[in-house]
């Protein structure tokens, strides 16, 4: 358990790290996509890119300061709920919001299995 957590912690980092950046250099799709699509303002989109990079260098941290991760993947959980109903508020079906879903399960993982883990050391 404790490896998994660890390789999917890595995996949300890099992956958090990627589109948060695509988000706060104003990556033209991203514009696109948060003021036409979803009916978002372009502030908004620089404020959970930042929420992103901001969780991803956490849940890096995470691995010498065990008790971020928590924290961290918890956050992510709430931005990736708000991105499943933003994706299927918009009309874009399932399909569209099937990778921030998947993004959520991994958080959720990790955001579990670290309180496990920690919870488990806590009593030996």
């Amino acid at each position: 358990m404790k490896w998994t957590v660890r390789i999917l912690q890595g995996v949300l980092a890099a992956g958090f790290l990627l589109f948060g950046f695509m988000k706060v250099s104003a990556n033209p799709m991203q514009v696109e996509a948060f003021n036409n699509v979803y009916g978002y303002g372009t502030g908004f989109m620089y404020v959970v890119g930042a929420i992103e990079i901001i969780s991803a260098i956490g849940l890096l941290i995470g691995y010498k300061k065990k008790n971020l991760v928590s924290i961290f993947s918890g956050l992510l959980i709430v931005v990736m709920a708000g991105a499943v109903f933003t994706h299927l508020m918009a009309g874009q079906g399932f399909s569209v919001a099937m990778m921030p879903l998947i993004l959520l399960i991994l958080a959720v993982i990790v955001f579990f299995g670290q309180r496990k883990i920690m919870n488990t050391t806590k009593t030996v």
